[in-house]
């Protein structure tokens, strides 16, 4: 396994054209500086200028070309008279986990969504359709230091003693290993690996079904183990890889995602951070099963608000609710 980087170079494309569109590329090329990478510009006719011979296509060519070469930030600079195609790549950034920026021109169209942020790159603003202070790097590297410190603690301090009583209970509970793996998405849709202390007896719908409340699967160990939250212990060693942070949205098994992308709005905007061991979500009444869209909806949303108005004090409020939920009475916990 491999350790994460705190940054890394962003691949961009633009949807348009203009003087505007030339000083977006002259700011982002230089990827040693700016930390961009410029693969090509889209437009449905041919493009002049300096960017003329970087054109790869047309508007629909630029989402096939977004998801195969997995780009992070897409640059919208079409007139009004493009409104539905506007609208149309905004919902398909946020389907797909990318960013969605709007070069404003007085001719342009920026969609109307509940918050936005105005940046500049050079002298070109730059619309942002959410507030992100995770975009900042400070901000990164200050929840980077924190998931890296307590992480450690917690490993050295807890997880060294409590690991071999754990995992003997869990053997004695029911055969099958005494960790459980599954594959989950990540920040960036990247995938990996998620370890849990085994908690169920060994099944054929693990991946499929989720936990229900007294699920005939969950061990008499497993039962406790989830009511304490013990069960996610072993996750502070993926928050050392870089795979995950101590708060963030819960990563879900890679068929609930399938099962609710399309049809839950901003759904897949849960990926443009790191999922954590808890979450806004979990310690608001929404942990552990969802079965139906708007348990899921209610979910989603306020993973959302956690994204847009993270805050260091917010990291720790959430992580003292956890703490105060696991020494009491929860009652999404089975």
């Amino acid at each position: 396994m491999t350790f994460e980087p705190l940054t890394s170079v962003k691949d961009l494309i633009i949807v348009g054209e203009g003087p505007a569109v030339e000083e977006i590329f002259q700011y982002c090329k230089d990827q040693t500086v700016r930390g961009y990478r410029f693969r090509g510009v889209f437009h449905d006719h041919p493009v002049g200028g300096v960017l003329g011979e970087h054109q790869l296509g047309g508007i629909e060519a630029a989402k096939a070309f977004a998801v195969q070469n997995r780009i992070d930030i897409l640059y919208c600079a079409l007139p009004a008279s493009y409104r539905e195609e506007i609208t149309d790549l905004m919902e398909f950034c946020e389907r797909n986990t990318i960013r969605f920026r709007v070069i404003p021109s007085p001719d342009s169209f920026i969609p109307v969504v509940k918050t936005s942020d105005l940046t500049f790159h050079g002298a070109v603003p730059v619309s942002r359709i959410r507030k992100e202070p995770l975009e900042k790097r400070g901000n990164r590297l200050l929840k980077r230091s924190f998931d890296l410190v307590f992480s450690f603690l917690v490993i050295t301090l807890v997880f060294t003693w409590l690991f071999p009583i754990l995992a003997i209970l869990v053997k004695l509970s029911s055969k099958g290993p005494v960790f459980f793996k599954q594959t989950r998405l990540g920040e960036r849709k990247k995938k990996f690996n998620v370890y849990k202390f085994r908690s169920m007896q060994l099944n054929d719908m693990a991946d499929s079904k989720q936990a229900t409340r007294n699920d005939p699967r969950v061990t008499r160990i497993g039962a406790f183990l989830r009511k304490s939250n013990l069960d996610e212990l072993p996750q502070f060693f993926n928050v050392l890889l870089g795979q995950m942070s101590v708060v963030g949205p819960r990563p879900h098994p890679l068929k609930l995602n399938d099962q609710f992308r399309d049809i839950i709005d901003k759904y897949m905007v849960r990926h443009f951070v790191r999922p954590g061991i808890t979450g806004w979500a979990q310690v608001n009444g929404f942990r552990g099963e969802t079965n139906t869209p708007e348990l899921m909806e209610k979910r989603v949303e306020l993973d959302v608000w956690y994204l847009e108005n993270w805050s260091f004090g917010l990291d720790l409020k959430i992580i003292w609710k956890t703490v105060a939920n696991m020494l009491g009475k929860d009652e999404m916990a089975y």
